[in-house]
């Protein structure tokens, strides 16, 4: 079994070896949401990596929040994952038209503890933006690795 690893920011962070975390980031306070286009970069930079430094189960960008599943691959450490995702997607949109913190700083992240939790995990992932609108019949920005449930 792997070591515990535990530090905190404003919230604390639990990271153990070979695990799979659910996270959750927000936009800044008192931003514009993420447009189509913007939440096209960020589910685009979510998957850039997907199966080199980390494998991304499912993800969801909503108007003003991410949701991703995924385990970190080798040496990549979660934090620097999602330090990675946050600041390369906000110097996108940043390029493209916005200014000043796109993200907040911290994250919430979960440690997935067994194929019940990995499953509500997905499922909320999901459901997220259909229990947010409930009248839309499809929503663009979900993504759900097909190949992890083979």
């Amino acid at each position: 079994m792997s070591e515990l690893r535990i530090y905190r920011r404003r919230l604390p962070h639990w990271r153990l070896g070979d695990a799979i975390y659910c996270v959750t980031w927000r936009l800044d306070r008192g931003l514009p949401e993420l447009d189509a286009v913007e939440r096209d970069v960020v589910l685009s930079s979510l998957l850039h990596f997907h199966r080199a430094r980390y494998l991304l189960y499912a993800g969801v960008v909503m108007n003003d929040h991410v949701h991703v599943l995924f385990e970190a691959l080798g040496r990549f450490q979660v934090e620097e994952l999602i330090h990675t995702w946050k600041s390369f997607t906000a110097n996108r949109l940043q390029k493209a038209h916005r200014t000043g913190r796109i993200w907040q700083p911290e994250y919430w992240d979960r440690i997935i503890r067994d194929e019940r939790e990995f499953d509500e995990a997905v499922g909320y992932i999901v459901a997220n933006p259909y229990l947010r609108w409930p009248g839309i019949d499809s929503y663009p920005w979900i993504w759900i690795d097909a190949a992890a449930y083979d």
